[in-house]
């Protein structure tokens, strides 16, 4: 091993990336199978980086290998520098050729079903080079991969009032359009067919709604506070979907709100179910893309959500510029 303070090299990102995947694994087979490297290259990238760094970056037994003080500190570092690289390669190819690659999008379960169809129609006719792989995931888990580069693109609900610049964690969001919420109800409910009901109608009613960790959960929360529900009137988490919230609603067990997009879907075809519309302006939620601040495809991704809008126009929304 070199004399502490000399290098006899510098690391190669072949050596990085073998160091990180044991760092990883506490594995020898197992980061080599994850690289696709043997495992005496590995083990020689390892002893190579190790020789050039003048450290020991790994404790090996006859049964297990462990991070030393110094691996510990620099797992973190390469994984840094392998992340550099690799922003550097996605912004190389996306200066080369914009949709072109993969997109991984994350879609939030309240969206997914309703708009795939008309997103994937436009990436099949207007983006063929495009790899489009989507992930339908609740917020938070969308967002947590978004900032760690697992996700490229989110679509989702968004704050009509939140800002588009970068936020916490890094998040711009350009938004793509608004829609109404549209009271479901069986279809004897007193209120099956009504239009313009005011919001002050649901502080009495039995309320179904999604489960912790759907967006949709709190934004039918916030509205029925707006309405001037009390907290004693109760709100009954009953469903994991929204296929199954409105099938609990056709059963007679209360009314939920659903986003109008989903209509077509969910209710159009059930004789039991029943909507009612609200007054202008009737609540809604605002639909639209997130990103990394600073990604290298913002400008591809501004062109995308052009390109969506136009696409959901034929939709129940209201078009955001």
């Amino acid at each position: 091993m070199a004399p502490h303070g000399r290098r006899t090299r510098r690391p190669t990102l072949s050596q990085l990336r073998a160091f990180a995947a044991v760092a990883d694994n506490l594995h020898f087979r197992e980061a080599a199978a994850e690289i696709g490297m043997s495992q005496p290259a590995l083990s020689g990238a390892v002893a190579a980086l190790e020789e050039s760094l003048g450290v020991r970056l790994l404790e090996r037994t006859t049964r297990r290998v462990l991070l030393s003080p110094a691996g510990e500190r620099l797992a973190s570092r390469a994984r840094t520098v392998l992340d550099a690289v690799e922003d550097l390669l996605e912004e190389a190819e996306a200066a080369r050729a914009p949709f072109t690659g993969a997109l991984r999008l994350g879609v939030i379960p309240t969206c997914a079903p309703y708009l795939l169809p008309t997103i994937l129609r436009l990436v099949h006719d207007r983006y063929p080079a495009l790899d489009l792989q989507v992930h339908e995931e609740q917020t938070a888990s969308l967002l947590d991969g978004l900032v760690a580069g697992r996700l490229d693109l989110l679509l989702l609900a968004v704050p009509p009032g939140a800002p588009q610049a970068a936020g916490a964690g890094g998040v711009e969001t350009v938004p793509l359009f608004d829609e109404d919420f549209v009271l479901v109800t069986p279809s004897g409910h007193e209120l099956a067919g009504r239009d313009r009901l005011p919001r002050e109608t649901l502080r009495g009613l039995e309320l179904l709604l999604l489960d912790e960790g759907h967006c949709l959960r709190q934004q039918a929360l916030d509205v029925c506070r707006e309405a001037g529900r009390t907290e004693g009137v109760p709100a009954t988490t009953s469903a994991a979907g929204l296929s199954t919230l409105v099938q609990l609603v056709a059963g007679g067990l209360g009314v939920t709100l659903l986003p109008r997009t989903s209509l077509h879907v969910e209710t159009e075809r059930n004789e039991l179910l029943a909507t009612a519309c609200f007054a202008d302006p009737a609540p809604a939620r605002r639909i639209g893309l997130a990103m990394r601040a600073g990604t290298a495809r913002r400008d591809e991704f501004a062109v995308l959500a052009k390109d969506l809008r136009e696409a959901m126009r034929p939709l129940p929304v209201r078009l955001v510029d």
